[in-house]
């Protein structure tokens, strides 16, 4: 197969990250950098490292999901020393996932973490549309006409964002609840949006994945996947 198809399944990145860290030289098979991603590889005859880490042969994957508090980050490690997702897991062997797409520090809610490169590729490619709902309260009264640029799309930094769907739970003069539905991931999105009609976000948490909710996990819980919940995922 492929290096860089052979670094996503060994779940050390997604397949976009896989090809920057192969063209990067952080890769070695054999003893020797490879820098070309389409170079063929056999994972179970050859010794492939990836920045200083060897490639395991029948990684077991492992899928969970996670209510992320405030305040925490979803980076492997912090310059800053800020607590990070992979600090509310055990050590071993659950320190070894990686996150699938990124919550900000002050967004709360569900996170998917896995050692699966490519099912991570399907949940995180912009071409597959996945579906991710937040609740929202921002600063200020919504009026209809903001709802429908929200729903319609507007432009922040020079690309407009694509259709969402927005249910408003309540609205006064002080703030505004409601639910956003989305299929994008950019950075800091869904709050620029709203900053950019005025209205800041004070709450912002993530409820579902397509069809996967928090349930009863409270903020720094996390469970294992089912077999059958892994499935659908994977059917997206």
């Amino acid at each position: 197969m492929r290096l860089q198809v052979a670094v996503s399944r060994a779940g050390l990145a997604s397949r976009r990250k896989a090809a920057s860290i192969i063209e990067e030289g952080k890769v070695s098979v054999n003893g020797k950098i490879i820098r070309e991603r389409g170079h063929a590889v056999d994972p179970e005859r050859d010794e492939i490292i990836v920045g200083g880490v060897k490639i395991k042969r029948h990684e077991k994957k492992v899928y969970l999901l996670m209510n992320k508090p405030r305040s925490v980050i979803t980076s492997k490690s912090d310059p800053e020393g800020r607590r990070t997702v992979f600090d509310l897991l055990p050590r071993e062997p659950l320190r070894v996932l990686h996150s699938v797409g990124r919550l900000d520090k002050d967004t709360t809610g569900l996170l998917l973490l896995t050692n699966d490169g490519e099912l991570t590729y399907r949940l995180t490619h912009p071409k597959f549309e996945i579906r991710k709902k937040y609740k929202v309260i921002c600063e200020g009264k919504l009026s209809d006409k903001e709802k429908h640029i929200l729903e319609k799309g507007m432009f922040i930094e020079g690309r407009k964002t694509a259709s969402a769907k927005i249910e408003v739970l309540r609205s006064d003069d002080k703030n505004t609840e409601l639910f956003i539905e989305i299929h994008e991931g950019r950075k800091r999105q869904i709050r620029n949006m709203f900053l950019f009609l005025g209205h800041p976000i004070e709450s912002l948490e993530r409820v579902s994945y397509e069809f996967l909710k928090l349930g009863s996990l409270r903020r720094g819980e996390f469970r294992h996947l089912t077999s059958e919940e892994v499935r659908r995922l994977k059917a997206l």
